[in-house]
């Protein structure tokens, strides 16, 4: 399934935002996830997983203990809580299930799926 980030936008740095990952249909607590970031002309980059059944959660260390990453079944939903956000966060964020212990992405057929532009201005 594909799924579909959302609730980014232009906001200073200190400042915080949520983003949603809406994947129709999935059992979010039987698979693993990831959050994934892309700047122009650079490959996307993992950001956060998370691993089966909302267990441990993983991030890359320029984010450690500012984001957080969790799971709400009922809502098929993916959340990348993101506080004290710096410049550095900037980029488009996308979330897919991924293969559990590595960061590969399980990607539908028809690719990624909607990303979410955040943009951190000093």
């Amino acid at each position: 399934v594909q799924a579909m980030a959302s609730g980014g936008g232009s906001v200073q740095a200190g400042a915080s935002l949520r983003l949603p990952c809406l994947a129709p249909g999935s059992d979010i607590s039987s698979n693993c996830w990831g959050w994934f970031r892309q700047i122009p002309g650079k490959e996307r980059a993992e950001v956060a997983r998370m691993f089966k059944n909302y267990g441990i959660t993983e991030y890359v260390g320029s984010v450690r203990g500012r984001f957080t990453m969790f799971g709400h079944n009922a809502k098929s939903t993916v959340y990348l809580q993101m506080n004290e956000l710096v410049p550095a966060d900037t980029g488009m964020y996308f979330c897919a299930s991924i293969r559990c212990g590595t960061w590969s992405p399980l990607l539908a057929s028809r690719g990624w799926g909607q990303g979410t532009q955040v943009t951190v201005s000093s």
